[in-house]
């Protein structure tokens, strides 16, 4: 705000100020020649709240073309949702890999 004076009387003046979105991101799966496509159905399912036919479209975008978006995310939301994955996969014993990158 700004003050502004004028003879013995005090006015505020209201500033607007411009406010921007934070940076979104996007998380990606990678394919890989090991982990079962039922697996990745059910990472899909169960961390980004895919139903399995939406899930089994993205599964095979990424065996077919290398990888796959799961969502856009906030910062924080994205890089949970990456460790979740990978803590996931490594506690089946798969190498499925999830990455972000930044949305443009």
């Amino acid at each position: 705000m700004t003050t502004i004076q004028k003879q013995g009387e005090t006015v505020l003046e209201a500033q607007r100020t411009c406010l921007r979105r934070p940076p979104l991101y996007r998380v990606l799966l990678l394919n890989d020649d090991f982990t079962p496509m039922d697996f990745v159905v059910v990472v899909l399912q169960k961390y980004f709240a895919m139903d399995r036919g939406h899930a089994t479209q993205i599964m095979l975008q990424v065996h077919k073309e290398g990888m796959g978006m799961c969502g856009v995310f906030t910062k924080d939301v994205a890089s949970t949702k990456v460790e979740q994955v990978i803590s996931y996969a490594r506690q089946h014993q798969h190498p499925l890999a999830c990455v972000m990158e930044e949305n443009e």
